[in-house]
């Protein structure tokens, strides 16, 4: 499958995802709270993450057509990271009466992977 870069995600972005869902964690918009937590700088919202991979695999699907995904989070996505999602086909299924993509996918910043998972599609 191709891939596709998003990003920079910048403050201004988690700023911004912060408002929309209600998620003001300090870690995500404070850089001296991200410190004095004993992290480098602030770093993006895991569904955040999750939504860049999720407008990835909608590329390849039809209208609706995300059956079921799993994630797990390897490692954070700091601010100003360039994002790049690919997946692979690992299956193709015709039993439940509509053909289905099963796909590793995967993403990583700035070549560090960091969200990898599963994803059921109907193409």
């Amino acid at each position: 499958m191709p891939t596709r870069t998003f990003g920079p995600v910048t403050r201004t972005i988690l700023a911004l995802y912060a408002g929309g869902s209600g998620d003001h964690n300090p870690i995500h918009i404070d850089s001296d709270f991200a410190h004095s937590a004993g992290q480098s700088d602030v770093f993006a919202h895991g569904m955040l993450s999750m939504a860049y991979l999720a407008q990835y695999i909608s590329g390849f699907a039809s209208a609706g057509g995300l059956r079921s995904w799993s994630v797990r989070f390897i490692a954070v996505t700091p601010v100003n990271a360039t994002l790049t999602c690919s997946a692979h086909v690992i299956g193709w299924d015709e039993s439940c009466g509509e053909a289905t993509l099963a796909l590793t996918v995967r993403r990583t910043d700035d070549g560090k992977r960091t969200v990898i998972g599963e994803a059921v599609i109907a193409p």
